[in-house]
């Protein structure tokens, strides 16, 4: 049987890359987990109200571009949080997780060809891999751009040559960073902002990490469109309520953007998308409201950025995250460190080099590994601890 050829290069996913490494080995000790980014913190005590008021709702087919409800509740939420007024009814789409709307958008809104060229999707590497799922999904050239501490840990997109930037149809930003904890501040979303203008391309700005800062929150890609007087359909952003709220099962994200590029993954949606089940659209329009639980949750991540700098911050090359729950921590070689970790002292990390492709042969991540701090605060110190000692000790 014939199969696609375009995703014949695609490299093996993460973690099962991870497990293909390490299972095969006994750990050293009790397991730590601090690999994938799934917060632990509990999530709002109401939320089990909320859906238990709204269970009946389970026997509607859900609203496909979100209930009204849910579609103010996000707009308002943009508003108090970047400023910027957006039209609930044709600027927000609930996703079903900002996984589909990152991989979808590119769907609905990369065309087939850039001045009768093979369209580029621009990418940080290291990545979120699903950008460059979705660019050869769409028969896009993927083009990575390393985003390292050379460039402040974001991709330099403007160093581009002409050639490229003209064929540009898409560029994937995510700010706080995934792995780095790099904030793209005012400046470096102005600069990427007139570069889409310059070349006519959007920008897809994967903001899920933009609630967890140490003091300064974060400015958005929309925010400073609406700053600068940009073409309201030259951003779409995403955001999610799994690390703002510790709800990743809830699978509940939104993306806003122009009226043309909203319709356009509405009208993929009718055909392709998955709505989110009506109870679970009526949870997420009260987490979005609520913004207690999310200064709650953002004290107890500052409590753990403290434990991370007093635990690490001797070791030569540390650098604190700006934002996010990440540590990206340099060590000889990822792989390496990840299974001296794991046979010795049970904790198990990410090798930074399974988040990126390899470049003129070089992986940029290679000399890192990716560390979540999501676990209980004594439980991540004791693994700090461990691995602070068994590296570099």
């Amino acid at each position: 049987m014939d199969f696609p050829q375009r995703f014949s290069n695609l490299p093996e996913y993460a973690f099962p890359r991870l497990r293909t490494l390490l299972d095969s080995h006994e750990p050293g000790a009790k397991p730590i987990a601090m690999t994938i980014g799934e917060p632990r913190h509990a999530f709002p005590g109401w939320v089990k109200d909320v859906l238990a008021e709204n269970i009946g709702s389970f026997g509607q087919y859900p609203a496909n571009d979100g209930a009204p409800g849910l579609q103010q509740a996000i707009a308002d939420w943009v508003k108090m949080r970047y400023g910027v007024p957006v039209d609930a009814a044709s600027q927000v789409l609930p996703l079903n997780g900002t996984r589909e709307g990152l991989f979808n958008a590119l769907i609905a809104l990369c065309p087939e060809t850039r001045g009768g060229k093979q369209p580029v999707v621009l990418t940080p590497n290291p990545f979120y891999q699903v950008y460059a799922v979705a660019a050869l999904a769409v028969g896009a050239e993927p083009v990575y751009v390393p985003a390292t501490e050379a460039t402040g840990n974001l991709p330099d997109y403007t160093s581009l040559p002409g050639d490229v930037l003209a064929r540009v149809a898409v560029a994937y930003i995510c700010s706080p960073a995934n792995p780095q904890g790099a904030v793209a501040d005012r400046a470096y979303w102005a600069d990427l902002i007139a570069l889409a203008e310059q070349y006519d391309f959007k920008i897809f700005a994967d903001e899920c990490y933009s609630e967890i800062y140490r003091s300064t929150p974060p400015p958005g890609a929309l925010q400073v469109a609406h700053e600068i007087g940009a073409d309201p359909d030259r951003v779409v952003i995403f955001h999610s309520l799994s690390k703002r709220s510790n709800l990743p099962g809830l699978r509940s994200g939104f993306a806003v953007g122009g009226k043309d590029s909203i319709a356009r993954l509405k009208q993929l949606r009718a055909y392709a998308g998955a709505p989110l089940p009506m109870p679970l659209q009526a949870v997420a329009e009260q987490v979005w409201r609520d913004e207690d639980h999310v200064i709650a949750n953002r004290a107890l991540y500052a409590e753990k950025y403290a434990i991370a700098d007093e635990v690490l911050g001797d070791i030569q090359g540390y650098a604190p995250p700006e934002a996010g729950f990440f540590l990206w921590l340099p060590v000889d070689d990822g792989e390496a460190a990840t299974m001296k970790l794991w046979r010795e002292t049970g904790v198990r990390v990410l090798p930074g080099a399974y988040l990126a492709r390899e470049v003129g042969g070089h992986i940029p991540g290679a000399d890192r590994i990716r560390v979540a701090m999501v676990a209980e605060k004594q439980e991540m110190q004791r693994g700090l601890i461990k691995l602070r000692d068994c590296l570099y000790r």
